[in-house]
C-alpha cells in the first residue's frame, strides 16, 4: 500500500508544497546525474525520496575506500564495484517506485562518443566535475536547451550554478503577496454587493459580523466623497481613515464601544485593503519582451498564456490584471464570508474564461488545436499573472570569456575581502592549478607547502588574465591547499539539500530559483548568490 504511486503523491509532505500537478511534474522526470560522490547521492537522496520519476548516473569510476568514508550510499562491499551502479543499488531502496539506471562510462567518453545522450533528461546535474569537462558539457545542454546544475563540494566551500537559457514561474509562491480586493477601483459585481449593505440599519449581531472588506469599502466610500474621490495615500491619511472607520464601533448604553472584532480586523487591515490595485514593472517586462510579442509555432505555453493577458489587460481587464479570487480569512458570519467569496470567484472564473477566449485565438492562429492548453491551466496562469517571473541565466561561455565577464559584479562584491565572492575566486584557481599539474593542491600532506606558491600564482594570473583589480588574501591560499579537494560530508549534505531544492524547482516550474551563482562558506556558515 505504501508503495502505491497516487497515495504517495497525495499524502506526502513536499506534496503539500507543490501540489498535485507539481508532483505529476516530478513523476514525469528524468534526471541524470554525473559522478556519484558524496554531494551527488545526497542531491539524488532528496529527490528519490518525493518521488522522482527515473534518474541516470553516469559514472566511469570504481569505488574506493575514500568514496566509502564519505558517502552513505556506498559500503564496504561496494569497493571495486563501479560507482554508478553501486549507488544505484542503494539508493533504490528509499523508494521502489522510482526507476534508477547508471551508466559505466565518463562524462567524457558520453560527450566524444554520443553528446547527443544528454538531450533526453529534463535536467543534468553535474557534482564534482573538472573545468574543461563542465565548459563542453556546458555548450551542449545549452544548445540543446537542456537545464544545467553544476554542485561542487570543496573542502569547506560549496558552489552551485545554474545555467538556464529561460526559466518560466508560474508559481512563484512569494513570501508576502499582498492581497487582490481592489476596493481602489471595485470591479460592478463588487460595486453591487457592497451597495447592498446598510451598516447603519444593521442589528449589533450583523454588524459585528460583517466582513471587514466591506467595513473598509464602505468607509471609503464616506473618505472618497469627502475627499475629491482619492483614497488615502500617506501615512497621516491612513490614520485618518482608521480613525473614521472606529468611529463607526458601536456604543452600549453607558457610550462604551462595543467588542466588535470585524472593525478592529478593518483598522488592522487598511494598508492592505488600500493597496493599489496596478501591474508590477516585473510582469511588465514579460508583457514587453520578445517571446510575449512575436508568438510563433514554437511559442510555450507560458508565452502564450502570457500574451492572452496582455490582450485582456488591453481589452476586458480595463488596464488591470485578472482577478485572483481569493480572500483572506476573516471574523464574519458564515453567509456574509461565503456571498463575498463568491463575488471574488465568480469575477475570477469570468476574466479566466475572457483569456481563454484570447488563448484560443492564439492557437489557432499558431496551427494548434484550443485543447493545447487545457482551462486548468488557464485558470492556474491567470490566479498567479501578478507572481509570474521569468529566469534567464547566463551561459558558461559568457561566464568564462574575458570579453564578457562580469568584472563589475565581482569587483564590488570583493571590496569586501572576506566576501563570498572570494571562494568563487579560489575555486576558479584551484581549476587552474588542475589545468597546469594534472591534480588539485595539496592532495596530500607533503604537497601542502610546495603548493601554496604554485596555487598563488594560479590566483594571480587568473586575475590578470580577466583584468581584476583585487586582491586575494594569503589566508585563503594557504586555506584551500590543506583543503586537498576534500568532500567533507557536513558540506556535502548542505549542498546536496540545497542543490535538490533547485533541481525541484526547475523541473516543477515552482517558486524561483536562484541566478545564478551559489556559494556557501562553511567556516563563516553564510552564503550568497552571485549573476555571474
Amino acid at each position: 500500500m505504501l508503495g502505491d504511486k497516487s497515495l504517495f503523491s497525495c499524502h506526502c509532505v513536499p506534496c503539500r508544497l507543490w501540489g498535485d500537478h507539481g508532483q505529476e511534474a516530478l513523476e514525469n522526470a528524468h534526471v541524470c546525474l554525473i559522478n556519484a560522490t558524496a554531494s551527488g547521492t545526497e542531491i539524488l537522496k532528496n529527490l528519490v525520496l518525493p518521488g522522482i520519476g527515473a534518474f541516470t548516473i553516469v559514472d566511469g569510476h570504481r569505488v574506493s575506500g575514500e568514496d566509502v568514508g564519505n558517502n552513505f550510499f556506498l559500503s564496504k562491499s561496494s569497493i571495486g564495484k563501479n560507482r554508478a551502479q553501486a549507488a544505484t543499488e542503494l539508493l533504490q531502496e528509499l523508494n521502489s517506485d522510482v526507476s534508477g539506471n547508471f551508466v559505466e562510462e565518463t562524462p567524457e567518453q558520453l560527450l566524444d562518443n554520443d553528446p547527443g545522450f544528454f538531450h533526453r533528461f529534463n535536467l543534468v546535474i553535474a557534482v564534482q566535475l573538472r573545468e574543461s569537462t563542465t565548459l563542453r558539457l556546458g555548450a551542449v545542454l545549452w544548445n540543446a536547451g537542456v537545464p544545467f546544475l553544476i554542485c561542487r563540494t570543496y573542502g569547506l566551500a560549496g558552489y552551485m550554478r545554474l545555467v538556464v537559457k529561460e526559466h518560466t514561474v508560474v508559481e512563484s509562491h512569494p513570501d508576502n503577496a499582498l492581497e487582490d480586493l481592489r476596493l481602489d477601483h471595485p470591479f460592478e459585481e463588487l460595486k453591487k454587493h457592497i451597495q447592498s449593505y446598510d451598516l447603519q440599519s444593521m442589528d449589533k449581531n450583523d454588524h459585528s459580523h460583517t466582513p471587514w472588506i466591506i467595513v473598509v469599502a464602505k468607509y471609503l466610500e464616506k473618505w472618497c466623497s469627502e475627499h475629491d474621490s482619492q483614497v488615502p495615500k500617506n501615512y497621516k491619511e491612513k490614520e485618518a481613515f482608521r480613525e473614521l472607520i472606529r468611529q463607526g464601533i458601536r456604543k452600549n448604553e453607558n457610550g462604551v464601544p462595543e467588542d466588535e472584532e470585524n472593525f478592529e480586523e478593518a483598522v488592522k487591515n487598511v494598508n492592505t485593503a488600500l493597496n493599489p490595485t496596478k501591474i508590477s514593472s516585473t510582469i511588465e517586462d514579460i508583457f514587453n519582451a520578445d517571446q510575449c510579442k512575436n508568438i510563433t509555432a514554437q511559442s510555450t505555453s507560458f508565452w502564450v498564456m502570457a500574451r492572452a493577458v496582455k490582450e485582456f489587460v488591453h481589452n476586458e481587464g480595463g488596464q488591470n490584471l485578472p482577478v485572483r479570487g481569493t480572500i483572506p480569512d476573516m471574523i464574519a458570519n458564515s453567509d456574509k464570508f461565503i456571498s463575498l467569496q463568491n463575488v471574488y470567484r465568480a469575477k475570477a472564473k469570468q476574466d479566466a474564461a475572457a483569456v481563454s477566449k484570447h488563448v484560443a485565438s492564439l492557437l489557432q492562429s499558431m496551427g494548434k488545436l484550443p485543447e493545447s492548453i487545457s482551462e486548468q491551466e488557464i485558470r492556474l496562469f491567470c490566479k498567479n499573472t501578478a507572481f509570474l517571473r521569468v529566469v534567464c541565466c547566463r551561459s558558461l561561455a559568457e561566464e568564462y570569456s574575458v570579453e564578457s565577464i562580469n568584472k563589475d559584479e565581482i569587483t564590488s562584491c570583493m571590496d569586501n575581502p572576506d566576501s563570498e565572492m572570494v571562494l568563487y575566486l579560489m575555486l576558479r584557481a584551484v581549476d587552474r592549478f588542475f589545468q597546469q599539474h594534472s591534480r588539485y593542491p595539496g592532495v596530500y600532506n607533503y604537497q601542502v607547502e610546495e603548493d601554496i606558491g604554485k596555487l598563488k600564482s594560479c590566483v594571480n594570473s587568473l586575475l590578470q588574465e580577466y583584468g581584476l583589480n583585487v586582491n586575494v588574501k594569503d589566508d585563503y591560499i594557504h586555506e584551500f591547499c590543506r583543503y586537498g579537494a576534500a568532500e567533507p560530508h557536513t558540506v556535502a549534505s548542505l549542498m546536496g539539500g540545497s542543490a535538490a531544492q533547485e533541481a525541484i524547482k526547475t523541473i516543477t516550474h515552482q517558486f524561483v530559483p536562484f541566478n545564478n551563482t551559489f556559494i556557501y562558506n562553511a567556516m563563516s556558515q553564510t552564503s550568497a548568490t552571485f549573476q555571474l
